[in-house]
């Protein structure tokens, strides 16, 4: 197996003494999965199972507002939580197994609003929207639990192209491979915010997107939890073998003698 070499210090009673690190140079895809509002890491852990057996690191966490700092819900704003995604999206690439280069970012409903966002910020390869929700440019330092859920659910009724909201612009610059998935009965991100995603990915090498059948927005049944389960693994299998392919495919031959 191939290896690569660093030089590190090494500090040792208030001195340094050099070495040298050896390491398998092989490194493998990093996955980011982001909950939705009032979720948790939890709710991905199972997912995050599958995809590390397949050979991802993957990482979950808990945005700001939720679990250890659920007294902050009606604090937080989208700022606070982006840059919650932020950070972890740079704990995850400073691991040192992940290649920066095949990072996928897995989101639901608000979480996949974070992550088309995070898309403009960071190098994102692959991105996976379950259910993703939109909310107007506006009132961005509002705290994300006072928002006018009336004017939520018109606007998500609503027509939106990239020059009108700020995720939609990011992912009409995305130019990596996408997963959108929707419920067929989702009360909370109907099918027109759906379409105005679809609508906004003009740039990337490929759009795969299903319908899970007569599923709510929160997957309350486990036979809706289990099909996009499988969906999403599905696809990480499939975007992964395919990277993997192509790395093996421009590798360079190593040079021989007799």
């Amino acid at each position: 197996m191939p290896t690569r070499h660093s030089t590190i210090d090494i500090p040792v009673d208030g001195q340094h003494i050099e070495g040298t690190l050896f390491a398998a140079s092989t490194t493998v895809p990093g996955v980011l999965l982001v909950h939705g509002w009032d979720g948790s890491r939890e709710q991905y852990a199972k997912r995050a199972h599958e995809l590390a057996a397949l050979g991802c690191v993957c990482l979950t966490f808990d945005l700001r507002g939720h679990a250890r700092h659920a007294a902050q819900r009606m604090e937080v704003t989208r700022e606070d939580n982006l840059r919650d995604v932020l950070a972890a999206y740079d704990a995850l690439v400073g691991h040192p197994a992940v290649d920066p280069e095949a990072v996928a970012i897995v989101g639901s409903s608000y979480g996949g609003y974070l992550a088309a966002l995070v898309t403009a910020m960071r190098p994102v390869r692959w991105l996976a929207l379950r259910a993703p929700a939109l909310y107007r440019d506006g009132e961005w330092d509002t705290p994300k639990g006072q928002l006018s859920r009336s004017d939520l659910v018109a606007y998500r009724r609503s027509l939106v192209g990239p020059k009108d909201n700020r995720a939609l612009a990011a992912c009409a610059d995305f130019a990596g491979d996408v997963l959108i998935v929707e419920s067929e009965h989702d009360q909370i991100v109907p099918h027109p915010v759906v379409e105005n995603y679809l609508g906004a990915f003009k740039r990337v090498k490929s759009v795969t997107y299903r319908v899970l059948s007569g599923a709510d927005h929160a997957l309350s049944k486990q036979e809706w939890r289990q099909a996009y389960g499988s969906l999403l693994v599905s696809w990480v299998t499939e975007m992964t073998l395919g990277a993997k392919a192509t790395a093996t495919l421009t590798r360079p031959l190593a040079s021989t003698t007799a």
